[in-house]
């Protein structure tokens, strides 16, 4: 039996992202990434080159400047085509807003533009082994020295630990405390006394993350991005808007496999029955599209209101959260009624739900999306501020 299949959400700029998706193979090119760790240097040059890094950034740096609820619906796209590898790397300067939006001139112009065209990549080290999601326990040092400082710490988890051409490194001056204190540099990654180590993850092998070292290593003042102590207050924003599309970026994913279930179960016959006439096997496909589609909508709609200049912090972590949650049972179930081809590597839904569950942990995990998100909610009292309502 032949399934009926909702159409993508459509967009003036589909067709030509398809298009482009096919004459490049990024389909068959993320598959031999996860076989094959590398950095994609060639797609990512001609993603540049086709406009499709940095959707939503500045015209004037040499992006799209697509409205953020176009540009999510653009990387759903991208990812239910070719999966996280190149919808992620899209992402890469919208990961690097801090730099665009606060850096000088002079580093836009070197690092950040050159970004946006494929041509240089940044990466960012924020995570610290004994830190994690707990900015306030950042532990890396930036002391002034004159004309420059001498930044010292290990930065973990980072993407790109051995590939990257520069990094946004955060570091907190000597004798501060919590998140105050907490400036960023950009530092070019062949600088003197920086060493990476590359480690083997489950899944999004391609982005080689790592541990960087700093020792004493020396950057120019005028490598300092915005004021010092202002870090933290540069990036927040940056982690807000980033955590709608990568929902987006899951869900989509998660719908490549619900089709290809979807299709499979409608063929497939198992004790004389085509198996979507058993219901172990049905509802649970059903609850998906519903949550699937439901999640989408409100991720877009997060992205919509940040267009219209609103904080949409709370609306935007749920989101992630929601989405990874969704996504990783939605990839379950077509492992599952594949039976054991799903188990396989001769189909995609092993490397997508591996690739998927990152989602979980990076850019804010999901036990502390909850908690400020609860905080949100149940607001401190004596008018203190939660975290996702506006200061002053």
């Amino acid at each position: 039996m032949s399934a009926t299949i909702p159409p993508l959400p459509d967009d003036p700029l589909a067709q030509e992202l398809d298009d482009f998706v096919d004459r490049w193979r990024l389909v068959d090119r993320a598959r031999e990434l996860d076989r094959t760790p590398a950095f994609p240097k060639t797609e990512f040059a001609e993603m540049g080159a086709a406009g499709w890094l940095g959707l939503d950034r500045k015209a004037e740096d040499g992006a799209r400047a697509l409205p953020p609820s176009r540009a999510g619906t653009l990387l759903y796209r991208l990812a239910y085509r070719a999966g996280t590898v190149f919808a992620k790397l899209s992402l890469q300067p919208g990961f690097s807003s801090v730099l665009g939006e606060h850096g000088s001139p002079a580093l836009v112009e070197r690092f950040y533009r050159p970004l946006v065209k494929g041509r240089r990549l940044v990466g960012n080290h924020l995570t610290e082994p004994d830190a994690g999601s707990d900015l306030g326990r950042l532990a890396t040092v930036a002391t002034r020295d004159g004309s420059e400082y001498r930044v010292s710490g290990v930065k973990s988890e980072a993407a790109f630990a051995a590939d990257a051409d520069a990094a946004i490194v955060y570091a907190r001056t000597p004798g501060s405390q919590g998140l105050a204190g907490i400036t960023a540099f950009l530092i070019p990654q062949d600088s003197l006394g920086i060493r990476a180590t590359v480690i083997e993850d489950l899944g999004e092998r391609w982005m080689r993350r790592g541990t960087v070292r700093y020792e004493n290593v020396r950057v120019p003042i005028d490598h300092r991005i915005g004021e010092e102590g202002e870090g933290i207050r540069y990036v927040l924003p940056e982690l807000a808007r980033e955590r709608a599309y990568l929902a987006l970026i899951y869900l989509g994913v998660a719908r490549a496999s619900w089709e290809q279930t979807v299709r499979h179960v409608g063929e497939r016959v198992v004790f004389d029955r085509p198996l979507h006439e058993h219901e172990a096997v049905a509802f649970p496909l059903v609850q998906d599209w519903g949550e699937l589609e439901s999640c989408r909508q409100f991720a877009e709609r997060a992205l919509a209101r940040i267009g219209a200049g609103e904080r949409a912090d709370l609306d935007t972590s749920l989101a992630k959260t929601m989405a990874t949650t969704i996504a990783l049972r939605t990839i379950d179930h077509a492992i599952q009624f594949h039976g054991g081809a799903g188990y396989s590597r001769a189909l995609p839904h092993e490397q997508r739900y591996r690739d998927v569950r990152s989602g979980a942990i990076a850019h804010g995990s999901t036990e502390v999306l909850l908690r400020a998100a609860a905080r949100a909610i149940w607001r401190p009292p004596h008018g203190r501020a939660g975290p996702f309502q506006a200061t002053k």
